[in-house]
């Protein structure tokens, strides 16, 4: 009787080398591939920091250096025996006790405040209108809207040079107007008088503005869909009504813009205060920019104007802040 053989057992092979078997070696491209791809997206990193370091480093040597030896320079002494000697002693905060407890900060602080407001107040309400008016479509707009931009391509010294002329009290183009249709009798001194010269400052830093509060306003308006005032007249709602409800509500990012760069550009005039009256007289065009130039390049005390100009800057940021975060609180409303 034949002996009956046991089948022999066999292992199975393992699954990683099974596949092996059936497949050879495609069990590697999967690693390869994600290697691949990890290599590419490494190299387009890496092409992207290519890019973007020039501009950082621009950044921060233009900017970030500047503020940072600033931020510095109001905690020294640093005045003109600095640059001989390579000392500036560090005196913490005397520099910002010096500046804020001076005579002439209250007045400067007080003179900011009113050109800022006095500035913005008029350069966005004429802005607004002439934009409003350049969007309705007349004969000579085209031209007009390229004229406008006149008072901002101008250099400002030379646009400060001009209105210096025009506000002379003797030989000044308006007073000479002004005596001849007789609405005034004497020679008003318009960047003499210390209650009238603010007042001429904040004119003349108006008319610089309103180009670009007309530029920004009206390429705002251009992005209202003319559908919506089509809907609204339907309803009632034109002139007066369809501003407050269709172009306003719409607007009002662009308003944002155009408000708190106004704010942040107007705090730092200097030029035009300089080229005019110089922050005088006694004082009564003196802004906290003015005061700060005054004390780095009149009296060279460096460490108090950077001290100044630390506070624009704080003040500046605040205000930023502040009606960013008020004007995104109405918009959810």
């Amino acid at each position: 009787m034949a002996e009956r053989r046991r089948p022999v057992a066999t292992m199975p092979a393992p699954p990683a080398a099974a596949a092996a078997g059936v497949r050879g070696d495609a069990a590697e491209p999967p690693v390869l591939v994600r290697r691949g791809r990890w290599d590419a997206r490494r190299r387009e990193r890496l092409v992207e920091l290519g890019f973007l370091a020039p501009a950082v480093v621009y950044v921060a040597l233009f900017f970030g250096y500047p503020l940072v030896k600033n931020v510095v320079m109001a905690f020294q002494e640093y005045t003109t025996r600095t640059f001989f000697t390579g000392e500036a002693p560090w005196v913490g905060l005397a520099n910002y006790t010096a500046v804020l407890g001076s005579s002439v900060f209250s007045q400067a602080v007080l003179n900011t405040a009113l050109f800022t407001v006095g500035s913005i107040a008029g350069q966005f309400v004429l802005g607004l209108l002439l934009a409003l008016l350049f969007r309705r479509r007349f004969p000579l707009s085209g031209v007009l809207r390229s004229l406008l931009l006149l008072p901002w391509l101008v250099p400002l010294i030379a646009s400060s040079a001009v209105w210096r002329w025009i506000l002379d009290q003797d030989s000044g183009v308006l007073n000479q107007f002004l005596r001849a249709t007789g609405l005034v009798d004497g020679r008003p001194g318009w960047l003499t008088s210390t209650s009238l010269a603010l007042l001429a400052v904040v004119v003349v830093n108006i008319w610089i503005g309103i180009p670009f509060n007309t530029t920004i306003l009206y390429g705002g308006l251009q992005d209202i869909p003319e559908e919506l005032y089509e809907a609204a007249a339907l309803d009632g709602a034109t002139g007066w009504r369809a501003f407050r409800h269709v172009t306003w509500p719409l607007l009002r990012p662009v308003v944002t813009v155009v408000l708190v760069l106004g704010v942040v550009y107007t705090l730092k005039v200097l030029d035009i205060i300089l080229g005019l009256t110089g922050g005088g007289p006694a004082n009564a065009t003196q802004t906290i920019a003015t005061q700060s130039y005054q004390l780095s390049f009149q009296e060279f005390d460096f460490g108090q104007g950077a001290a100044l100009g630390n506070v624009l800057i704080v003040l500046s940021l605040l205000f930023a802040v502040l009606y960013l975060r008020v004007n995104r609180r109405a918009v959810d409303e």
